[in-house]
């Protein structure tokens, strides 16, 4: 497995990461525990040393998942999750955005026990809180890292003018957004700000969740706790319009003789040696086969190519329902 370094950072990881949200939470009931720990120790066995997690996974419950499968490993990966929601203490349901000083010092040191480490890997503010100054959240984890309780400070979805923000206060090691062939808006202003800055990006849902492997269809039926099915991208009129997307890729990894995800992999590699995808899975043979993108050599004029007629396709629907539209790129 090759590995990558995030940003100006010294945080090394494998080129792929395993994003591990969807063992517990957002994609349907949750998989079995026991099945989901043997496939994290197998994705550490293939050379995956980046996994991804956040208290609201569950919530809490991936992260113990997450730090159990990891155990054995201390030292030899490196763990990212997330603080910056509001959970309601009865429910445990989100109740809106926190980023208070306080509250993520509490969140750090309860992550800290489920993940069963010393010290948080990457720690990442989930949503911008636009209640609390991004300096002061900054600071909040600067202090961390002082008492040594985290490593790297990170973002998601979060606008330039924050990143640069925060990066002042506490130098960002990564930003954390969705990016992929079908959403491809980082690279108009996030992108380049990274670049200046020396920070790292992950992107998350790198297959478009799920649609750019080829493996859903107009047709396919979600349960009903998978959150697909709220996203309007995802709607039955929608899949159909963006299956061109899908075909596209699926040409181009036939001719490559590989699988339309690595293609979709491939091509985030491609575009800047500090992206480090985390696609998530369930199933040791998409696992194998995402981790096998590493492999796909796309030269520069098939990157263009591929680019070229890809944005020639309009993608219907937004990516997000509008709720949760509102807390990104702030």
């Amino acid at each position: 497995m090759q590995k990558r370094k995030l940003g100006k950072s010294n945080l090394e990881v494998s080129a792929i990461g395993l994003g591990c949200m969807g063992m517990s939470f957002g994609y349907g009931p949750p998989a079995d525990q026991k099945e989901m720990i043997s496939l994290i120790r197998k994705a550490v066995e293939l050379g995956v040393t980046f996994f991804d997690t956040a208290e609201v996974y569950g919530p809490f419950t991936n992260e113990e998942l997450v730090g159990e499968a990891l155990a054995p490993f201390g030292g030899k990966v490196a763990i990212a999750t997330k603080f910056g929601f509001k959970l309601d203490p009865q429910t445990h349901k989100q109740a809106g955005l926190d980023s208070r000083p306080e509250h993520i010092k509490e969140v750090a040191e309860a992550s800290l026990k489920r993940l069963k480490v010393d010290a948080i890997d990457l720690f990442y503010q989930h949503r911008v809180d636009s209640d609390v100054p991004i300096e002061d959240v900054a600071g909040a984890v600067k202090d961390l890292i002082q008492q040594g309780k985290v490593k790297h400070f990170g973002l998601s979805e979060a606008g330039a003018q924050t990143i640069r923000r925060a990066h002042k206060v506490q130098p960002v090691t990564a930003l954390q957004s969705e990016y992929s062939l079908w959403w491809r808006e980082p690279e108009a202003e996030i992108i380049p700000t990274l670049e200046a800055l020396g920070i790292g990006f992950v992107p998350f849902s790198p297959l478009g969740k799920g649609f750019l492997t080829g493996a859903i269809k107009e047709d396919t039926k979600f349960d009903k706790t998978d959150f697909r099915n709220s996203v309007p991208r995802f709607t039955e009129e929608n899949r159909k319009a963006n299956q061109a997307m899908v075909d596209l890729i699926g040409k181009f990894a036939q001719q490559k003789k590989v699988t339309p995800a690595q293609v979709a992999l491939a091509w985030l590699l491609a575009q800047k040696p500090w992206i480090v995808p985390i696609p998530g899975t369930t199933k040791l043979h998409r696992l194998e086969e995402n981790i096998g993108a590493v492999a796909v050599d796309l030269t520069p004029e098939e990157v263009k190519e591929l680019e070229t007629a890809a944005s020639e396709i309009a993608v219907q629907g937004a990516r997000y329902p509008e709720a949760l539209q509102k807390l990104v790129g702030r």
